[in-house]
């Protein structure tokens, strides 16, 4: 289980303050999550994520099932014995994937909206690779073509034998293409796998409830009452959020105000710079982003300077750092030319 003491709040924003204590270690918050799909923060080893001082790391369900499989990291001692990672551990459901996988996949877009896109995504519609039903989802995996059921019991079940910290319900992530009857009716599911996911858990591994609605306050409003009047141990902020992030900060205050305030608050998939301040004065208490890795990978660094791209042929020949009022290893001990 966990425990989630709010220390100070600010009295300018709706920023908050504290310490959430999990079996692995205290996170202080707000706090930002890596993404680690796979066990693994792509191109780190945990040493590498310990010497940066990540709090808490976010691994998926769906992913993991597919390879290793749960049953082997459970062999293993549990996610945090196979990745050698003895900090906290939070496990996506599998939702996003539905998401990704499916309309994501067919449209080619993610789920931060087009705002001259018209909604194409009606109630009935159904994605080309998955088939979403009131019982769950049927994927095709990408691996060897085998079809894979994933609903509310299978995802917890999966989830307590990966062993995390802290696991989320399995829901719907919506595409922003998606009009509001479909929305209305993909939160029907979405709230009644909430309380499948309750029932089922055997463990005492912590267990968030997912706030869904997409870009409709009515919507976001009744998805929080619903999962907020739910015995969760704390809630995730799923779905797209909208084109602005004005609107993101609007749909958060929706949102908050029906949540119960003593419980932690995770904001799932946003977390790019420019995200961090408005998220934090929001009163989100964690977020996750693969922004850091991603950028990392294509040679893009975020610095006090702002956004350096180290692929130009103009970063060859600057025998300087990184960024001069940075000190970590990498700033301290790299010039851009070498990186």
């Amino acid at each position: 289980m966990i425990d989630f003491k709010i220390i100070k709040k600010s009295k300018k924003s709706a920023a908050r303050v504290g310490i959430l204590t999990t079996p692995h270690g205290a996170i202080e918050t707000p706090s930002f999550v890596t993404v680690a799909t796979l066990a693994n923060a792509k191109m780190f080893m945990s040493e590498d994520l310990e010497a940066v001082k990540t709090p808490l790391i976010i691994s998926n369900t769906y992913h993991l099932h597919l390879r290793p499989g749960e049953d082997v990291v459970a062999k293993a001692g549990g996610i945090h014995k196979f990745m050698n990672w003895n900090h906290p551990v939070m496990t996506d459901s599998g939702g996003f994937q539905v998401f990704s996988l499916g309309f994501g996949h067919d449209q080619g877009t993610s789920k931060i909206p087009n705002k001259k896109e018209k909604p194409t995504v009606k109630t009935g519609a159904q994605p080309q690779h998955l088939k979403i039903t009131d019982k769950g989802v049927e994927f095709t995996s990408p691996v060897d073509g085998r079809k894979i059921f994933l609903g509310p019991v299978e995802s917890i079940r999966i989830q307590e034998k990966l062993g995390a910290d802290i696991i989320l319900a399995f829901d719907e992530c919506t595409p922003p293409s998606a009009n509001k009857e479909y929305i209305a009716k993909s939160l029907e599911k979405t709230h009644a796998w909430a309380k499948i996911c309750l029932a089922a858990k055997k463990t005492d591994q912590a267990l968030y409830g997912i706030v869904q609605g997409s870009r409709f306050r009515d919507l976001r409003v009744k998805s929080a009452k619903v999962i907020g009047g739910l015995p969760f141990d704390g809630f995730g902020i799923g779905g797209e959020f909208g084109a602005e992030k004005s609107e993101m900060v609007n749909m958060l205050k929706w949102v908050f105000a029906e949540l119960p305030e003593a419980k932690p608050r995770h904001l799932l998939g946003i977390g790019h710079p420019d995200d961090i301040l408005p998220t934090m004065k929001s009163g989100v208490d964690t977020f996750d982003c693969i922004a850091p890795t991603h950028y990392g990978r294509r040679g893009t660094a975020f610095t006090s300077e702002g956004k350096i791209d180290l692929n130009k042929v103009m970063y060859m020949k600057q025998l300087k750092p990184l960024d001069k009022n940075c000190a970590c290893r990498v700033c301290t001990g790299y010039t851009r030319s070498y990186l």
